[in-house]
């Protein structure tokens, strides 16, 4: 087989923010399996032993770094940190995310700035560092974890109109960014999640009966939700050389649900 289809990132460094748990983790670890050192870029503390563990189980490196994404002198240090140690950043996940749930005219602008804070101006900043880095080495890849929230509004409807325009944003900035830094080496694209098995929604996910999780799974054509290993496989093409002809793109991992 060609390596160019091989996703082998051995000697590859990559950094994923809010790789703690969940679908970083998830991506963390399939990164891993394939050979990459790993940059945890993510708040949770408590959860960094388990997630380094999990990740030098596959006999990589693995750097938790605390980052606040949203603040700029936080995401300079953990670029600069993570440059220090593996000397070069090759690809960037943006994983990191938040959400909290108020009717729109009940919307404190303390949450909708938080929100708009981690989920669009992270992106942007960790994105803009990170190449930085990679323009000086010729090139990487960026994988942006937005949302089919960025695409649709959810049913009921959800009352999340922060976290949707959010997301909705963040496919504009990959659409951006990836014209923009085309013709100097660096790709950046997207994966669009939708109803996720995830600590975040794991509680609505079994209480019985809930309402908006018998929504997501009847309006969901595969009928029930995604587990985080399901992105990964797609996380690992989009940064590796056999997806070499796409940028600028987002893909929709949501059972079907964008479809209706």
């Amino acid at each position: 087989m060609d390596n160019q289809y091989s996703f082998n990132f051995q000697g590859k460094t990559v950094v994923i923010t809010g790789a703690e748990r969940g679908i970083g983790l998830e991506i963390a670890k399939g990164f891993a399996r394939s050979g990459a050192n790993v940059a945890v870029a993510g708040m949770l503390e408590e959860e960094f032993d388990n997630a380094a563990n999990e990740i030098q189980k596959e006999g990589v490196k693995c750097l938790c770094i605390k980052t606040d994404v949203s603040k700029e002198d936080s995401v300079k240090n953990m670029i600069s940190q993570v440059k220090n140690t593996f000397g070069r950043i090759d690809i960037l996940v943006n994983n990191a995310g938040i959400n909290k749930l108020y009717p729109a005219e009940e919307m404190p602008l303390e949450v909708w700035n938080s929100i708009i804070g981690v989920n669009l101006t992270g992106v942007f900043l960790v994105s803009r560092e990170a190449a930085n880095v990679m323009l000086e080495q010729g090139g990487g890849n960026i994988v942006n974890i937005t949302s089919m929230s960025g695409l649709v509004v959810n049913p009921l409807p959800q009352t999340q109109c922060a976290y949707n325009s959010s997301k909705a944003g963040a496919i504009m900035l990959t659409k951006c960014m990836a014209v923009e830094w085309a013709e100097r080496g660096i790709r950046v694209n997207g994966i669009a999640p939708g109803f996720m098995n995830t600590p975040l929604t794991k509680k609505r996910l079994t209480t019985p009966n809930d309402p908006a999780v018998k929504k997501w799974i009847e309006g969901t054509p595969l009928k029930r939700v995604g587990e985080p290993s399901e992105l990964v496989g797609l996380a690992l093409y989009l940064a590796s050389d056999a997806s070499s002809y796409t940028t600028g793109t987002v893909i929709s991992v949501d059972g079907g649900y964008t479809c209706l």
